[in-house]
């Protein structure tokens, strides 16, 4: 167990994504399963109001801020978190590791293919095989575009999973689809890890580009995205999220001034 920062209602680990990486190569090799989650500015906001999302979150073993908001809050809050790690991070520094073990790597989302063309997942795939040098994924799934993780029918997926026993899995549905398709495939595998990692099987892809480093040092990646997909994004962040975020800036600082 390690250290955990409350901001926002949410229990985040007290991590590097070096330390991660330690403790999850290190479950694997005692044959310890786990789950991970990155909560964002919107997924806190959603956790807040919905006990639903509440659980998601909690239920899961490592829970780390992906958001700059949520790393200013906690250091106005006086209780500050090492660093901000994504899931479009942890899907190369989590796939280097395990190709330097040779674990098998499974991917879990996007969009299907159309037209003959490989889906997400497939392209994300390939993506990887070319940043990781021997990383070894033995599985790809791109559901389809109407796709309900909590009901629909995952028998064909779990059938892969049980027939590859890969030792990470990478789910990128956002949330709270890719948590809740989680929830359903954890206890078949327990030696195996399952990331939430939102976009990141976008960014492997090639089908999404992320920010230049310095806005996402800045914490402005969210401007990149939203002039990237405006009308996917400008309700999510300007109408939702910000006014949140905002008012958690300003709360943790009122709080750390009693």
């Amino acid at each position: 167990m390690t250290e955990r920062v409350r901001i926002a209602g949410v229990d985040f680990d007290h991590l590097t994504e070096e330390q991660l990486i330690e403790r999850v190569t290190d479950a694997i090799r005692r044959g310890a399963g786990g789950t991970i989650v990155t909560p964002n500015v919107d997924i806190c906001r959603r956790v807040r109001r919905d006990p639903v999302s509440r659980d998601l979150v909690t239920a899961a073993s490592i829970v780390v801020a992906d958001g700059m908001p949520l790393i200013w809050a906690a250091r106005l809050a006086g209780r500050p978190l090492p660093e901000r790690i994504t899931g479009a991070d942890l899907i190369f520094s989590l796939s280097k590791a395990a190709a330097a073990s040779s674990w098998p790597v499974y991917l879990a989302g996007g969009m299907p293919g159309t037209g003959g063309l490989p889906g997400t997942a497939e392209r994300a795939a390939i993506g990887l095989a070319d940043r990781v040098p021997d990383i070894k994924v033995v599985g790809a799934y791109s559901p389809p575009a109407s796709f309900d993780a909590a009901t629909d029918d995952i028998e064909v997926l779990r059938d892969a999973l049980a027939a590859t026993q890969p030792k990470l899995v990478f789910v990128g549905l956002g949330f709270p689809k890719q948590e809740q398709l989680i929830a359903r495939l954890a206890a078949d595998l327990p030696g195996t890890w399952f990331v939430g990692c939102g976009a990141a099987i976008m960014f492997a892809a090639g089908q999404v580009s992320r920010a230049p480093s310095w806005m996402r040092q800045a914490g402005l990646e969210w401007v990149y995205r939203l002039i990237s997909e405006p009308r996917r994004l400008v309700r999510r962040y300007l109408v939702d999220d910000l006014p949140f975020a905002i008012w958690l800036l300003a709360s943790s600082a009122w709080r750390r001034s009693r």
